[in-house]
């Protein structure tokens, strides 16, 4: 026989909690694990319980669901709840399996489920499923500039420098304005290709031009090095 999933559910609204409570009950291999009504009381319960799938609501007070996800190392198996269908392109980032908008209907949770736990296949289905994984590997990531997402390609991106509560991106001949800070966007960064040389800048590996002295070239374009950075900085160049 399969091995249960635990699922936990993270909404702050009660009648969502009654609907998907309801809903994981009539799926013989789902198992209610526990309910959070925020993310911080979810990070929490994950450090200390097994969850293999969560049913998380991207806008909550404090943190909100996206961030949730961005602020776990490894990430159960994830299924948004949400009324808001324009976080899509971005929750993908985050290897989701599924989006659902509310108000969810049964059927449509099924199917969602169906992805994780593959119901419909034969006897035996899943052998189980695994309770934690690392964030898939991903060449983009999304950022909200103005009233709009936009895809933005590792391979394009130059540098980002911090801006107040924001962050510039620059690309080859556009700049672009984002409300992140520079440590939200370095942990979106995969390490291998990205590294922050000053508390104000991070900048891509492979577009450095050349090093001299504290200052680092990007085409024309003059950075700091900041005295703490610079050690990792010339390692990582000698051994590229």
């Amino acid at each position: 026989m399969a091995e249960p999933i635990r699922c936990l559910i993270v909404d702050d609204e009660l009648a969502a909690h009654y609907v998907l409570e309801n809903y994981i009950g009539r799926v013989d291999r789902l198992v209610l694990a526990g309910q959070c009504y925020n993310a911080l009381d979810a990070i929490n319960f994950l450090h200390r319980e097994p969850v293999d799938l969560l049913f998380l609501d991207i806008n909550m007070p404090e943190l909100s669901g996206l961030e949730l996800l961005g602020a776990l190392s490894h990430i159960p198996k994830t299924i948004l709840t949400t009324a808001y269908t324009e976080f899509a392109l971005q929750s993908y980032d985050y290897g989701v399996t599924d989006y659902l908008v509310k108000p969810i209907q049964f059927p449509r949770f099924l199917k969602a489920v169906d992805k994780v736990l593959n119901l419909a296949a034969p006897a035996g289905g899943l052998a189980s499923a695994p309770t934690a994984g690392p964030k898939p590997p991903s060449d983009s990531i999304v950022v909200k500039v103005d009233a709009e997402w936009v895809r933005v390609r590792f391979d394009e991106l130059l540098y980002a420098q911090s801006w107040g509560n924001y962050v510039k991106l620059f690309l080859p001949g556009r700049m672009l304005l984002t409300p992140l800070t520079t440590s939200e966007l370095e942990s979106r960064l995969p390490a291998d290709q990205f590294i922050r040389i000053h508390k104000s800048y991070i900048i891509a590996l492979n577009k450095i031009e050349r090093l001299s002295g504290n200052t680092l070239y990007i085409g024309e374009t003059e950075l700091p090095v900041g005295i703490t950075f610079r050690r990792e900085l010339t390692e990582r160049l000698h051994h590229s």
